[in-house]
């Protein structure tokens, strides 16, 4: 077995009411803590649209998810380049 393999760990979670099984080098918590977001997500779409199928609204949620990871990265671009900007000011 490879060593990527042994390192590789695997639970059960429930998102939607559904049980999922993920396996990944992610220490259960944090599997754990994504699984919760994903889960909270798919329920505040619901709660919005509750006649959406379980796969529309999966497309629906991960769609959110990135638009917000997408923000995210954008704002945290700005950051580092005022951070540069001020060191620079600085020297």
């Amino acid at each position: 077995m490879a060593r990527s393999d042994e390192d590789k760990k695997r639970i059960t979670v429930e998102i939607h009411n559904r049980s999922y099984t993920i396996i990944g080098q992610e220490e259960p918590h944090h599997i754990r803590m994504v699984a919760s977001l994903v889960d909270q997500k798919m329920s505040e779409i619901h709660e919005a649209n509750p006649r959406l199928d379980t796969a529309k609204l999966a497309v629906l949620s991960a769609v959110n998810t990135m638009n917000d990871y997408i923000k995210l990265k954008e704002e945290y671009s700005e950051l580092l380049d005022y951070i540069k900007k001020k060191e620079e000011e600085d020297r």
